[in-house]
């Protein structure tokens, strides 16, 4: 079966060798009037008879075509014959690949492209080969050389020859790496091939094309008309080139006459059909450059690049010439200009006295030069001399050699005279030599025919081999695109399945509130459900599940992934919470952590910029956030950093008790009850922590040690993991980024915060903060420990660390970002409730349902938006003003206090009796 038909090329395969059709009045070797030169005479394009395998039921079978070459396309376009004028197909060799079977019949080779596989047949295996090597260059020529258009200038072609010739001779020599060059087969390929009738077939329809049956129609009827044309009168002979013809044409002139030119005879009304037919095909050739014409330029601009590269380096040489004659002429007018100033001199002076002065200067230069021409005369009879001893050297070594070689020739005949005598003494008789050289002879034959044969073997094999590395090679990368697509497809479903389990087990917790301890008789079948959703795992349910990136029990840092509660009623709530980081951590998989990850991977240097501000708020993946951490805690302290500062603090602390030390051991058992490594009595952090609190409270004496910055330390040395590292951040943290006071004994700058919160949420979130009025909550309760330790303790450790990320590149800005998204995100169950005691038993663990990152950052940096520093920072004074001037009232009014108390002591009533005075009495 033929394959689909093609898009018609933009000129006629009737004339694959600038050759016209057979009726069309022209040989195909004097389109333009005469014979040509006999470079032109047999131009190289690939064109030829061969036979393609084809057809349905009892047609199919080997079906002669007409196949050329379309070196603009890339395309290898057939048809029946030569003659005709409409290809039937076209093979794309673009895309496509060659192979040769040794076992299949001789002269067989196959095209394989990605639509289909064409099955070739050549007449010999030669002609086979020479295909099989033009197609492949024809094929690397289209892939490394654009398509050049049929109006391109001489020039531009000669100016590209030399570049596109080399890099032909050099694929041309990679080819011979793997096949000899194979000659051009006579009389199969180009004009020869075009003038030889077609190969004969067993029979007329089965070598016709019955899928494209209208091109055959088309073919045919205008092979009957061009032949009518040519025998009608007024139209030459075959034989002879028609009146118009004798004149070169250009490629865009028609090659027949133009009815409507003055001169031209008329065409009678019976051929105008035919005749027009015949010139729109022609127009369709031309429309395609000749290819003898385009070899012709090709040789043209070649041999012009050669002369034009003969005559660069002559005029190299002569410039070389040229430069050393005007550095001779500057050597000569340096002199005469050296004369000149002298003899300017001696006229320009006005007595005798300096004249004479300057010729016995002159006198002096003309000694001086004579000793040198002295010097250099003696130091020249010295080198004579010695050229002179040493080719006296040479002479008596040359000596030396001829009689060592006269000796050496009389070694030598004595060992040819003594060979010859024992060659004589050992060589058997001539008949002995010869039939033992004889069976050599046919011992080595049979083993060169037995080599043959084997490397024959050989060279299937590897060929069949190549082609079943090919598909093989195609075979997997199908397979491996389909699973990874596969992958993703279940990725989604599992993380959809997570979300309906998790919807599921929401509604259940809602209808268990709203119907709290009231009998009904939904009761106990809600128990039942609610237990049956606590007890079940997906990996009991079903045991050849695929866990696509699983969650694991523990993260990268140690944080528990579900949080633990111990109060019965919000086991439920930490199922929900389970299957929420599942299915984020399935969705953010693919969604934006792997393209974070690529950025990262790219990104070299660290350097301050809006790019990096962006890709911190996106968060750090793990492999990169203790390298990003260690930058930005340099950036923060460069100022205060000493080599040698932390240990010369952990020696003073060993020295002498600090008085903070009680209060630091106490809480090191406090510090993230949920991570392993700090409860875990093998681990070596909770030690390191002790050192690095030890250090700040001996760095810092004003705040020595302040409950919160444990945890502060803790999310340091988990991230750096080591000591002195952790303990800059901690310095950064409280000295560069947060206010002044902030871990004070009074922690007023935390007091101002929390009003300056209060603040942008009655601004961003007004709804919220109303509802929160009528019930008379207390947001600062909540979020005052927020602040104090960077949310340490209320976000999971994924959101956690990525607020960090940005905490330390942008400062308290981002605490007030994330604090204002928290209470967005959960805006709508915060409103859902009409409760105060409700509220603020949802406010103790709301923070830990939030687990879609990208939403909460979406939210803290764009939808709370704008958001500019100058505000935060006018805020936070004016809310230090006011709570400086309650804390003086409070202030003078403790001082009143007391001193009223001391005055109502000093005035006490007689009859007051102490404790101490009644025992003594007793």
């Amino acid at each position: 079966m033929e394959g689909a038909r093609g898009a018609a090329p933009e000129f006629s395969p009737a004339a694959p060798e600038g050759a016209e059709p057979a009726g069309s009045g022209r040989g195909p070797e004097e389109s333009e009037g005469g014979a040509r030169p006999p470079e032109e005479a047999a131009p190289k394009r690939l064109c030829g008879y061969l036979s393609k395998f084809g057809g349905k039921g009892p047609l199919r079978g080997w079906k002669s075509r007409w196949f050329f070459y379309d070196e603009r396309k890339c395309q290898l376009y057939y048809s029946r014959t030569a003659q005709d004028a409409n290809p039937l197909d076209s093979i794309d060799l673009s895309s496509a690949v060659f192979d040769c079977k040794a076992d299949a019949e001789e002269g067989t080779f196959e095209i394989h492209t990605p639509d289909r596989v064409i099955t070739l047949k050549a007449a010999t295996k030669q002609a086979m080969l020479y295909w099989l090597q033009q197609l492949q260059m024809k094929r690397w020529e289209f892939h490394n050389n654009p398509p050049v258009p049929p109006a391109m200038p001489a020039a531009t072609l000669a100016g590209n020859g030399p570049a596109m010739h080399i890099e032909l001779e050099q694929e041309e020599a990679e080819l011979e790496g793997f096949l000899c060059p194979v000659k051009t087969p006579p009389g199969l390929v180009g004009v020869a091939a075009a003038l030889q009738p077609a190969p004969a077939a067993p029979s007329t329809l089965q070598n016709l094309s019955l899928k494209h049956l209208g091109t055959e129609i088309q073919n045919t009827m205008h092979n009957i008309r061009s032949s009518k044309q040519a025998q009608g009168p007024g139209h030459s002979s075959p034989g002879e080139g028609a009146p118009h013809s004798r004149e070169p044409q250009s490629e865009e002139q028609p090659l027949a006459p133009d009815p409507s030119t003055p001169g031209s005879p008329k065409p009678s009304p019976k051929s105008s059909l035919a005749a027009n037919l015949i010139q729109m095909a022609k127009r369709q050739s031309n429309t395609f450059p000749l290819f003898s014409e385009g070899l012709m330029r090709t040789r043209t601009a070649q041999e012009k690049a050669v002369a034009l590269e003969q005559q660069v380096l002559m005029l190299t040489k002569e410039l070389k010439s040229q430069k050393e004659l005007v550095r001779i002429l500057h050597k000569a007018l340096e002199a005469a200009q050296q004369e000149k100033r002298a003899s300017s001199a001696y006229l320009a002076a006005a007595e005798d006295k300096d004249r004479l002065e300057l010729v016995r200067h002159k006198v002096r230069q003309i000694a001086e030069l004579g000793r040198r021409v002295e010097a250099l005369e003696q130091e020249r009879e010295s080198l004579v001399h010695t050229a002179q001893l040493r080719e006296q050297q040479v002479q008596e070594l040359q000596l030396h050699v001829q009689l060592l070689m006269d000796k050496n020739e009389a070694k030598q005949q004595v060992i040819y005279k003594l060979s010859e005598k024992v060659t004589q003494g050992l060589t058997p008789p001539p008949e002995q030599l010869a039939e033992a050289a004889h069976r050599d002879f046919l011992k080595q034959q049979e083993r060169l025919e037995h080599m043959k044969d084997d490397m024959e073997a050989f060279r299937t094999q590897n060929r069949f081999l190549n082609s079943e590395i090919h598909q093989v090679t195609k075979i997997w990368r199908k397979v491996a695109e389909k699973q990874k697509a596969l992958l993703t497809k279940c990725a989604y479903l599992q993380a959809r399945n997570c979300q309906v389990e998790s919807k599921y087990l929401a509604g259940l917790r809602r209808l268990q509130e709203a119907l709290g301890d009231k009998a009904s008789e939904y009761s106990e079948l809600l128990r039942q459900l609610v237990q049956e959703a606590l007890q079940w795992e997906a990996g009991e349910a079903s045991a050849d599940i695929v866990e696509l990136s699983p969650v694991s029990e523990y993260d990268e840092y140690g944080f528990l992934t579900v949080p633990d509660y111990e109060v019965e009623d919000l086991k439920l709530l930490a199922k929900i919470q389970a299957l929420e980081v599942r299915s984020h951590h399935l969705l953010a998989l693919e969604a934006g952590e792997r393209p974070l990850q690529e950025r990262w991977a790219t990104l070299g240097e660290l350097t301050p910029s809006a790019e990096l501000k962006q890709l911190l708020r996106a968060g750090v993946p793990c492999e990169h956030r203790p390298r990003v951490w260690r930058w930005l805690v340099h950036l923060r302290v460069q100022h205060l950093h000493a080599p040698g500062r932390y240990q010369e603090l952990l020696s003073r602390g060993q020295a002498c008790d600090h008085p903070a030390a009680r209060q630091i051991e106490l809480d090191l058992n406090r510090t993230f009850p949920n991570n392993k490594h700090f409860t875990c009595p093998t681990s070596c952090f909770p030690n390191k922590l002790r050192r690095v609190l030890l250090a700040f409270a001996w760095h810092n004496p004003a705040i020595g040690y302040c409950q919160g910055l444990n945890r502060l330390a803790a999310i340091a040395l988990l991230v750096l993991d080591e000591e002195e590292s952790a303990f800059w951040c901690l310095v950064a943290i409280v000295e560069t980024i947060m206010p002044a006071d902030y871990y004070s004994k009074t922690l007023t700058a935390s007091q101002v915060d929390q009003r300056v919160l209060q603040d942008l949420l009655s601004e961003k979130l007004p709804r919220l903060m109303a509802h929160l009025g009528q019930q008379q909550v207390d947001l600062s309760l909540i979020t005052f420990n927020w602040f104090l330790v960077v949310f340490a303790d209320s976000l999971i450790s994924d959101i956690l660390l990525r607020v960090w990320d940005a905490f330390l590149y942008e400062g308290t800005k981002v605490v007030f970002r994330y604090a204002l998204a928290i209470f967005k995100y959960n805006e709508k169950d915060i409103l859902r409730l009409q409760d105060s005691l409700e509220i603020y038993q949802y406010l103790r663990f709301f923070t830990k349902t939030i687990c879609n990152s990208r939403k909460l950052m979406n939210i803290a940096f764009h939808d709370m938006n704008p958001f500019p520093m100058k505000q935060l920072q006018q805020q936070r004074v004016a809310h230090r003003e006011r709570l400086e001037a309650e804390l003086q009232q409070l202030e003078q009014l403790k001082a009143e206090y007391l001193e009223r108390q001391a005055t109502q002591d000093r005035v006490a009533p007689e009859a007051y009796i102490t404790d101490d005075d009644g025992e003594g009495e007793a």
